[in-house]
């Protein structure tokens, strides 16, 4: 038990002091926001255990060392006067005034051996912030603005999208940010033109169909396309999505008979056991010792399999509607199989296993219809469908 003590206090204290280096190396490489995570993550957990003292040393030169750093690389930028610096301005004051306001909580930090609090620079950044935010927003206000008006490309309009969108996320209802990123949006997005073909010479079932041009049941997550199985006049379509069914292959309906025998050896009864001169032998107690009497049994069990399958095979093609070219095609191809087993026996049902008796409950059932098979193919059809769609990627 000592022994297993000793262990754990060993290994406690190099994984403690495993901790410590690496953070130390992170200070050392100059990663000082990693050391400042690991620092707080052990603080926030206990920050007067004796344990974590070296974290709080760690912490307080990490922090110094990184406000230096940071609020040099914002002089710098700000003297470029580069509107482009402006993202990275911002993001400076606002990781200054976060990491800031992670470690208020924790104050005061009390160093033991050199019996003192830790020391931190704290700065109020809110004007600096507000200011780098200000010019942020305009500059990505002007610059999505330019985009969305003077758009080559639908990508054009997708990176102005993306850019009201983070200013929107950074200064929430800054001028006519909302409105300018639902026209974004819309001129942005690839239209697509679905249409299916059947090339089977055979009546596909209305409900597959529908089913499967039904894009709302795929739960499609998908920002810049839009497939329409109905086509409006007034879109512009980009692309165009045919899904043609070339076959439909049905087999015969069939119904498979096995015949199993199977042979058992049961109880019937009992007599008493007897000595060599005939008398009953009895135990111990005087109770007469019974010897369990056996017989075998024959039982003839016939399973019948019904059997019929559906297998629906086609393509799914891609075609860019500008240029008239193919852009993609896929493989489409699904099976339902039909099978139901029923059985029943001639002879003793004793000699049959528990699996084998559940059988003779069961007695045949209708086959399903050709139009049934189809449309049952086509489940798994859909699942297949919406691989292709979460795969294909128009630009």
């Amino acid at each position: 038990m000592k022994k297993a003590l000793l262990l754990g206090i060993s290994l406690f204290l190099v994984l403690a002091c495993g901790g410590v280096k690496k953070t130390q190396e992170a200070i050392n490489s100059g990663n000082y926001g990693n050391a400042i995570d690991k620092s707080l993550r052990n603080l926030v957990e206990n920050k007067t255990k004796k344990g974590n003292q070296p974290y709080i040393l760690l912490l307080e030169e990490a922090y110094a060392k990184n406000v230096e750093r940071e609020l040099q690389r914002i002089a710098f930028l700000e003297k470029e006067e580069n509107p482009a610096n402006y993202e990275a301005i911002y993001n400076g004051y606002n990781n200054l005034h976060t990491i800031q306001e992670r470690v208020r909580p924790l104050l005061p930090l009390y160093i033991v051996e050199e019996n003192r609090d830790a020391k931190f620079a704290f700065q109020n950044y809110e004007n600096d912030l507000l200011d780098s935010k200000d010019q942020l927003s305009e500059y990505l206000y002007d610059n999505a603005s330019d985009l969305l008006e003077n758009a080559t490309n639908k990508q054009d309009y997708r990176k102005a999208y993306d850019d009201f969108t983070y200013l929107d996320e950074i200064n929430p209802g800054f001028e006519d940010t909302k409105q300018r990123i639902e026209e974004a949006h819309a001129k942005g997005l690839d239209y697509i033109r679905v249409a299916m073909v059947n090339q089977t010479d055979q009546i596909i079932p209305v409900r597959l169909q529908e089913e499967l041009l039904n894009f709302n049941t795929y739960g499609l997550d998908e920002l810049w396309t839009r497939y329409h199985t109905n086509h409006l006049g007034n879109i512009k379509y980009d692309y165009e999505m045919q899904v043609a069914l070339r076959e439909i292959n049905i087999s015969p309906e069939q119904v498979n008979e096995k015949q199993i025998i199977k042979e058992k050896q049961i109880k019937d009864g009992y007599t008493y056991a007897r000595d060599n001169e005939g008398n009953i032998v009895r135990d111990s107690l005087g109770n007469r010792i019974k010897i369990d009497r056996f017989k075998t049994v024959r039982c003839d069990f016939y399973q019948f399999t019904q059997f019929k399958t559906a297998q629906v095979v086609g393509k799914v093609r891609f075609t860019d509607l500008n240029t008239k070219q193919e852009i993609s095609s896929y493989p489409l191809s699904s099976e339902f199989i039909f099978e139901h087993i029923y059985a029943n026996y001639d002879g003793d049902k004793r000699a049959l296993e528990n699996n084998l008796v559940a059988l003779l409950d069961l007695a045949a059932v209708p086959f399903p219809t050709n139009e049934q098979m189809v449309y049952d193919a086509g489940e798994d059809l859909k699942s297949r469908l919406k691989n292709i769609l979460t795969r294909q990627r128009f630009n």
